[in-house]
């Protein structure tokens, strides 16, 4: 699946941003997960690293987003529960969060809980990932329309 299969009354490419938060600077990850995404016919906004859980949610709001990919390297996972709150408080609660990187095992639980919709660890396949964002965003979009009363702005 990719972006050509989202349903014809969704005219516009999603719209992804990909993002760090907190300390860690290692981004060559996410900016082969941007490239990925690109490749499969999405709009990629990338922040690099070390953004405030604050940008993120206004980006998010300017950027009118479909999907919010965060990238750990260390533990910056661990303040996704906040960056959740942060959205849903923002209104967008209907927005897909995915974190990708390297997330123990024992961490999974306090993600789902906080709202996270996927995990994806190192090594995770270029179609997987595509395929997965883009059935993520549709979900989004559901959302976003049931929220709206019809249409996506």
């Amino acid at each position: 699946m990719n972006a050509a299969d989202l349903d014809s009354t969704q005219q516009h490419p999603p719209k992804i941003l990909l993002t760090k938060i907190g300390m860690d600077g290692h981004d060559r990850g996410s900016r082969l997960v941007a490239a990925f995404l690109r490749d499969g016919g999405m709009e990629v906004v990338y922040t690099g690293p070390w953004q405030k859980i604050t940008d993120v949610v206004n980006l998010a709001i300017q950027e009118d987003v479909d999907l919010i990919g965060i990238s750990s390297l260390a533990t910056d996972h661990l303040i996704l529960p906040k960056l959740m709150d942060a959205l849903r408080d923002a209104g967008l609660g209907h927005v897909s969060v995915v974190v990708g990187g390297i997330v123990p095992d024992c961490d999974l639980a306090l993600l789902s809980d906080a709202g996270v919709a996927h995990v994806f660890h190192p090594g995770a396949a270029r179609d997987d990932i595509v395929a997965r964002v883009s059935q993520l965003v549709q979900k989004t979009r559901a959302a976003g329309l049931a929220e709206m009363g019809g249409g996506h702005a």
